[in-house]
């Protein structure tokens, strides 16, 4: 039984990467609330593919970020795909192309997985969320949208002209035009509790369901990208400008992405394109815990051989000037160990929320150790920088 709502198959929608993509009509795709954020008075910038709120009005990226710690903000999330997957082996075909222990996941519960190329190297990072034994939701980025698609499409073509389709094809259904919320910080469950006669308390950090909003039936997930408390609301494209409404009113304040990339990093959150790549693995960025136990024993996914070169992703307080950060094709700063480079900055910046430096990059095998004192080079100068663990703050995720 398929538990999102049905859209018609062939559809297409995929999830967010800071890096800046135009599609090969060098056309920006809007989401659904375009005409919202312009009436809002978005800033309005090309990123993955998309023209989305940098940020709005007169409010500062730092304002917007302080508030989403303080109080809540409203994100438009819509340009990462949705994707549902269903069939009697959906299960048995989504853990063949990700580590994840699926099968063992209970219905209406998240889990972050990964793609993995025959390398062993990440091709995207996704969200899968199990509805039944045969249907899953997946969101995806919309900067690897391409990729993904196809990678789907032809590893779809494969499995169900195998014998691994004895008990059933698996079909794919891409959610084109969906709208895609993510209502973010610690008073937002008490927002959305005024909407609702569920009881948001049931609904804990990692599982959804679906749930009534002033007359919408709508797929809540507990979770995001920020660190704080909060909510991915999936939406039908009809009812995306009035539940965008609904979910704007004070204290929420709409947010864009500048203050979602400040907060994401302070939440040690990766950025595809940025701190992952295709030749990067899971082990490297810190990430093996998405590898399932079972799942590593028996290595009956894609990318199971796969080993990367020996390094790791760290965070970092650098001191003086905040380390640049990767963008598109110009690496980020180089990391030093006396006179040996050991590694690259991915992300950096000034935290609003600590008043420090912060970072995050790969180093050498050996040095991730907490603690250790490295140096990067910022403006032609080395500068202190101190391994340090991540989140950069406490998360403030519910768990009942």
């Amino acid at each position: 039984m398929l538990l999102l709502r049905p859209a018609a198959l062939g559809r297409q929608v995929f999830r967010s990467s800071t890096r800046r993509y135009a599609t090969e009509a060098g056309q920006l795709r809007k989401t659904g609330l375009y005409d919202f954020h312009l009436e809002n008075g978005a800033k309005m910038v090309p990123f993955a593919g998309y023209s989305m709120p940098l940020a709005y009005g007169d409010v500062g990226q730092v304002a917007s970020h302080n508030h989403v710690r303080d109080s809540v903000g409203l994100f438009d999330v819509g340009h990462m795909v949705q994707s549902n997957f269903r069939g009697p082996t959906a299960t048995q075909f989504l853990e063949w192309l990700t580590p994840s222990s699926l099968s063992s996941l209970n219905p209406y519960n998240s889990t972050l997985s990964v793609l993995l190329n025959e390398k062993g190297g990440i091709i995207d990072d996704t969200v899968v969320t199990k509805h039944a034994e045969d249907a899953f939701y997946v969101v995806t980025n919309a900067g690897r949208r391409d990729r993904d698609l196809a990678w789907f499409k032809e590893k779809l073509e494969a499995w169900n002209s195998s014998e691994n389709a004895k008990k059933g094809q698996v079909e794919m259904e891409v959610l084109e035009d969906w709208g895609l919320l993510a209502l973010q910080g610690p008073k937002a469950a008490s927002y959305l509790q005024t909407l609702t006669s569920f009881d948001l308390q049931k609904l804990t950090f990692g599982t959804s369901a679906f749930v009534p909003l002033e007359g919408f039936n709508l797929h809540v997930a507990r979770g995001g990208y920020t660190g704080e408390d909060g909510f991915e609301i999936s939406i039908p494209p009809s009812e995306t400008i009035d539940v965008a409404k609904l979910l704007s009113k004070s204290p929420v304040q709409l947010t864009g992405l500048g203050a979602r990339d400040s907060l994401r990093l302070e939440a040690g959150m990766c950025l595809y394109g940025n701190d992952l790549d295709e030749d990067t693995s899971p082990v490297e960025a810190g990430l093996s815990w998405v590898i399932g136990k079972a799942r590593k024993e028996t290595g009956e996914f894609i990318g199971a051989e796969g080993n990367g070169p020996p390094r790791r992703r760290v965070g970092f307080v650098i001191d003086g000037a905040p380390a640049r950060r990767k963008e598109s094709i110009v690496p980020g700063a180089k990391i030093f160990s006396g006179d040996e480079h050991i590694g690259t900055i991915t992300s950096g910046i000034p935290s609003p929320t600590l008043n420090k430096n912060i970072a995050m990059g790969y180093v050498k095998n050996g040095m991730h150790k907490k603690g250790t004192e490295l140096e990067v080079e910022v403006r032609n100068r080395r500068r202190k920088a101190i391994v340090t663990p991540m989140p950069f703050i406490k998360t403030n995720y519910w768990r009942g």
